[in-house]
């Protein structure tokens, strides 16, 4: 079907199977106008047809018929009739104005026609032309053009004022403003696709660059400086307001038929018509309008109607006069923080006092007409009021329907949501300003008359107090609705769901990064995108009494009239609900939160705490702790009282629950310490202390608490105290365990030492004792530790028995030069510990081993087949005295000495015995030591002897290598004076410090000097004539048998020989012999039994010529013994009496 016309008239035509039109209708639509001859003969310009289709109805017609200085629209309703023809059923007619029509959308009861004015400003109008009777066509309020011009105060910085108006949130669009920086750049560069910020940028470098550019002079004062600024900056702003004209002009005006959404559509952007209220519809309307408004579409009281009516106009008057200034000072006093009932009533006393046109007396006059103007006022109240008595329930997840999901979830939907609260809250806003200053007009002329009856004065007071925080409450919807939303880096965005998870709080919004690209995102709209809008849906759908809306859900208007109405109770600052403040958390956007609060703060008396809260975070983000503790301590008296906090303090799954008090504090404090703020958590614990009296398991948690921070801080001293003062037994042990472990890494030793430890001085010293039995030995100093703390106290016994037990265990597990140093200092202590108190209590019990220490977490011995072994109940207990201490130092002395001449044997003299000590002090050449540790634990001096002679015969042996190195070791001996006749070797040295030692420590039947020649003999080696006589003196005989042991015959005989010759009187001396054989002198023997065994011997061996001679010269000198022997033997019984 086409539709074709030239002037006013209808042609219906239908194509036919050879391409040919066939004419179904013709109509002539002058039947359906008041025409003249002139207009039929007329041109038929400026016409204009659209069509609608209704299910029910069918198809409608809407033609605009244009004519000099006026228009017609007509309505029609196409009818079919038989045999295919149709007709046109006349709906309506409706007259317009001289206005020029632009374009216009016609649905089943509507008409939408856009419009230009005499001014060529933009009109946009609709009509029912079904009820309308009266053909009034309803005004549309479009988003008006900025303003020509910006005022900027002398004590304000030109830059600052154009951009903040520049780059308000829905002044100027993206476009408008790169197209005049294109300009005003000149062309010089291309600014396309900037980012919101980055255009920002642009601007403010464009324009500086313009102004310093042009200024020529190099000083100019700063009046002239800041006329230049706003000259160059109202220069850019005229650019950017040209532009923002030509791409905000409407061109086409766009109606869906299925939603009833209606559009404008503009060069650079579109515009979306929402519905408006009845309250605002009434103060937006034009004086010409507002006086043809149906009072019966107000209220159903046509009396209260009219009396809303007439307290519109005057409104309406009061906003009229007020100017600039007027204006400024209400807007001063929120921002300040000012009451503004006192505004409003200086606003009154400037309009009173520059009334020329006397607006009073017509305010006066249209009270005088309002028959109950406090009811009415209460009235409007009541319509502009979103307060709740209770929170809005939390919605649940969308998840439940994923049809709903992406429902105005674009930033288109919400700028376009938030746009409209923007203009609610502005709008009314303004009329409560106008509100408070008509009730403070009121209250001035006390007229009973005007106030209808007699109105008490309470009831004025009342409603005009219920005015001001209504006042507050838009212009803070209004400035969050202007506030821009800052771009947070995802890391701070990780950082700080790290915080809101210690809160358990880190669920509430789904947080993402915000990037301004196409234009600038309020905290409102990012409330929208982030919280609400799910919140919204899931209401308005999800719940069960919403069937009727979920039917009319794609209309356009129910829809967003239903969403803004929901929409501005979560941000009603009055209201239970704190998912705003709780969403800008969520997004660190902690500067425009703690703007809000602080706008929020001095009048609203909902949510205190939880503002509280919410501003100590902030301080907390901006580095100002103190503040913060604060805020966090005037939060906790309304905690149990308000729905965030009390989310806050939900306790966890285990948790033991405690106070809501308690449990906040413990939720706070848990925050503190992840930030890292010791300080902060020790006020607020000891706080927390207060209130939790009665409740010792608190108590022991924050006194725990405490001390660990003080103890991170350094102050020993509160930390020790915190320690004493908790009331469980099992964490006061783990504080004090970890005291101790803390000071002795930080070598605060004397802290440790000197706290008094009242009824704790058993466990401190178990804990160091434990500590000191299971770390090593070198690197921690726990036995010196408590050593110093029973000196302190006095207790030399334990103080002995530490440093005793630290010795040992030294030996034992540090096996260097360095453990052996140690070890004879810890000796040395112990014996001065015991010599401190008196000889009868001078005693220590032995410590035990190391693998009987019952050492706190150490796993179990097992034996080879896996079983758990059986540790021994009991053990012997052994007693050393301080002669035993003496001997250990003693050893331990000596043990230094040995490690100091030879590194290597640290490895084996540090745990080694007396006896192993001996043998490794010998084998190192330490003579003099090993004589003293066998003399102190009364060992036999044999295997030092031994030693001795045989690094005597492998110096004899050896060469000159052996020779050299044997001076180190003589050296660490006692050695007497050298023979300085001669040069000495060192065998000689060494054969002079064996005769020295033989002659110094003699021994029962000359034991050292048999070990000695046993060993030269065992070797072969020829006994030395000092070592033949020194013997000789002391043991012929022995001296003999050792000759016959090792088959040296002829030595035999010659010892034989002159040891009989000694007998007999020549030599006697050198063989210890005092008186020689004669009939006076005493009993005299010889060992015959050797001098048969070597007779025996030479008999035996008598194939050698050597010793029938030496057998034969031994026989002989026998025989001759034998008959002196008889001689003086006879004369001696003669001469008996």
């Amino acid at each position: 079907m086409e539709v074709a016309w030239g002037s006013p008239a209808v042609e219906m035509t239908e194509p036919s199977t050879n391409l040919d039109q066939m004419c179904l209708m013709v109509a002539d639509l002058l039947e359906f106008m008041p025409v003249s001859r002139d207009l039929r003969l007329a041109a038929g310009t400026g016409h204009r047809l659209r069509l609608a289709f209704s299910q029910s109805l069918g198809l409608y017609l809407g033609v605009y018929m244009h004519a000099p200085k006026r228009g017609q629209f007509c309505v029609f309703q196409l009818v079919s009739t038989e045999s295919n023809r149709y007709s046109l059923d006349h709906i309506s007619s409706l007259f317009s104005s001289q206005e020029t029509l632009v374009d216009f959308a016609l649905t089943s009861a509507e008409i939408w026609a856009l419009w230009h004015n005499e001014e060529n400003q933009t009109v946009v109008k609709y009509i029912n032309f079904e009820q309308n009777v009266a053909g009034q066509w309803n005004q549309v309020f479009v988003q008006p053009l900025p303003e020509e011009e910006v005022t900027v105060r002398q004590d304000q910085d030109p830059r600052e004022i154009y951009l903040e108006y520049l780059f308000m949130p829905g002044r100027f669009t993206n476009a408008a403003i790169q197209k005049a920086l294109q300009i005003f750049s000149q062309g010089t560069e291309r600014h396309m696709d900037l980012m919101w910020d980055e255009l920002r940028k642009e601007v403010t470098l464009a324009v500086e660059n313009e102004f310093q550019g042009s200024v020529t002079e190099y000083e100019c004062s700063p009046e002239e400086f800041w006329q230049l600024q706003v000259e160059f900056w109202s220069k850019f702003y005229a650019c950017c307001l040209q532009y923002q004209e030509a791409l905000s002009r409407p061109l086409a005006l766009h109606l869906n038929p299925y939603t009833s959404m209606v559009c404008l559509l503009k060069k650079g952007s579109m515009s979306f018509l929402v519905p408006c209220s009845l309250v605002d519809h009434l103060y937006l309307l034009s004086n010409e309008h507002l006086l043809t408004e149906d009072d019966a579409a107000i209220f159903e009281d046509l009396e209260m109607s009219r009396d809303v009516v007439c307290l519109v106009q005057c409104l309406r008057l009061i906003g009229e006069s007020i100017s600039m200034e007027m204006a400024f000072i209400m807007e001063m006093a929120c921002s300040r923080l000012q009451p503004p009932e006192k505004a409003a009533e200086q606003i009154l006393e400037d309009l009173i006092a520059n009334d020329t046109e006397n607006v009073m007396e017509d305010i006066h006059s249209k009270l005088q007409e309002i028959r109950n103007p406090i009811h009415a006022i209460g009235l409007l109240i009541r319509e502009m009021d979103y307060e709740t008595d209770a929170d809005m329930e939390r919605a649940p997840h969308l998840a439940l329907r994923m049809s709903l999901s992406q429902l105005f979830g674009s930033s288109t939907a919400a700028h376009v949501v938030c746009g409209g609260v923007a203009k609610i809250c502005s709008v009314r806003f303004l009329l409560c300003r106008d509100l408070l200053i008509l009730q403070q007009l009121l209250l001035r002329l006390g007229d009973p008359m005007v106030l209808g009856g007699g109105q008490l004065f309470q009831s004025q007071q009342d409603l005009l107090h219920r005015t001001s925080p209504l006042l507050l409450s838009y212009f803070l919807i209004r400035w969050a609705s202007q506030c821009l939303a800052s771009d947070v880096p995802v890391d701070t965005l990780e950082s700080n769901l790290q915080h809101l998870s210690v809160l358990e709080l880190a669920d509430t919004t789904a947080l993402t990064p915000h990037k301004l690209v196409s234009g600038p995102q309020t905290i409102v709209e990012l409330f929208f995108q982030e919280v609400a809008r799910k919140h919204i849906i899931s209401r308005l759908f999800l719940q069960p009494n919403t069937s009727s809306l979920a039917e009319t859900s794609l209309n356009w208007p129910h829809l967003i009239t239903s969403i803004v109405t929901d929409f501005l109770p979560l941000l009603w600052p009055s209201n239970p609900s704190f998912l705003f403040p709780e969403c800008l958390m969520g997004s660190c956007q902690y500067t425009q939160l703690q703007e809000y609060i602080r706008l929020l703060q001095p009048w609203c008396h909902v949510n205190m705490g939880s503002c509280c809260f919410m501003m100590g975070r902030c301080y907390l983000v901006m580095g100002e702790g103190h503040k913060a503790l604060d805020c966090f301590c005037q939060a906790a008296s309304e905690v149990g009282r308000e729905e965030f906090l009390d989310r806050l303090i939900q306790p966890e799954e285990g948790e033991v629950v405690s106070t809501p008090r308690l449990q906040y504090y413990n939720k706070v404090l848990r925050l503190l310490e992840m930030l890292g703020l010791p300080e902060l958590v020790i006020e607020l614990a000891t706080l927390a202390i207060m209130e939790s009296a009665d409740d010792w398991r608190s108590q022991a948690t924050l006194r725990t608490c405490i001390f660990k921070h003080h103890l991170d801080l350094g102050h020993n001293s509160e930390a020790y105290v915190a320690l004493t003062q908790n009331p469980d037994p099992s964490r006061q042990l783990d504080c004090l365990r970890q005291l101790v472990v803390v000071l002795c890494e930080r070598s605060q030793l004397q802290d440790l030492v000197e706290f008094p430890y009242v009824n704790l001085h058993n466990e401190v010293v178990g804990i160091i004792e434990s500590h000191a039995r299971a770390v090593d030995l070198m690197t921690h100093n726990y036995y010196e530790l408590l050593y110093a703390f029973h000196v302190y106290r006095h207790n030399y016994r334990k103080a002995g028995t530490v440093m005793f037990e630290y010795g040992m265990r030294l030996g034992r597990e540090v096996r260097t030069l360095r453990g052996l140093q140690k070890q004879g200092n810890c000796f040395l202590a112990a014996i001065n510990c015991l010599r401190l108190i008196r000889p009868e209590y001078a005693w220590i019990v032995q410590p035990a081993s190391g693998a009987v220490y019952e050492r706190p977490g150490a796993s179990p011995k097992r034996s080879h087949d896996g079983e758990c072994m059986a540790v021994p109940s009991t053990r012997q207990i052994e007693i050393l005295e301080l002669e035993d201490l003496e001997r250990e130092c003693l050893l331990a002395r000596i043990r230094l000495t040995l490690v100091e001449h030879d590194v290597s044997a640290a490895a084996v003299a540090g745990n080694s015995t007396p006896e192993e000590t001996v043998s490794l002090l010998v084998r190192a050449g330490l003579f003099d030591s090993a004589i003293t540790l066998c003399q102190t634990f009364k060992l036999p001096l044999t295997p030092i002897f031994e030693g001795l002679t045989f690094k005597c015969i492998n110096l004899q042996l050896g060469g000159e290598a052996a020779q050299a190195k044997a001076w180190d070791w003589l050296a660490a001996n006692q050695l007497s004076a050298l023979v300085t006749t001669k040069e000495s070797s060192a065998t000689d040295e060494a054969w002079r410090l064996l005769s020295s030692y033989l002659e110094r420590y003699p021994s029962q039947n000359s034991l050292y000097h048999r070990c000695v020649i046993n060993k030269l003999l065992a070797h072969g080696i020829p006994l030395p004539n000092w070592l033949i006589n020194s013997y000789k003196e002391v043991d012929a005989a022995e001296l003999l048998r050792l000759y016959l042991n090792y088959d040296l015959l002829e030595e035999a005989v010659d010892l034989v020989l002159e040891y009989v010759d000694a007998v007999l009187g020549k030599g006697h001396q050198y063989f210890g012999i005092e008186v020689p054989l004669s009939p006076a002198s005493p009993t005299m023997w010889l060992p015959y039994t050797a001098i048969d065994q070597l007779l025996q011997a030479l008999r035996e061996s008598s194939a050698s010529e050597n010793s029938v001679v030496l057998y034969e010269k031994l026989n002989d000198r026998m025989e001759d013994y034998q008959q002196k022997v008889s001689v003086a033997t006879m004369e001696r019984l003669y001469c008996r009496p």
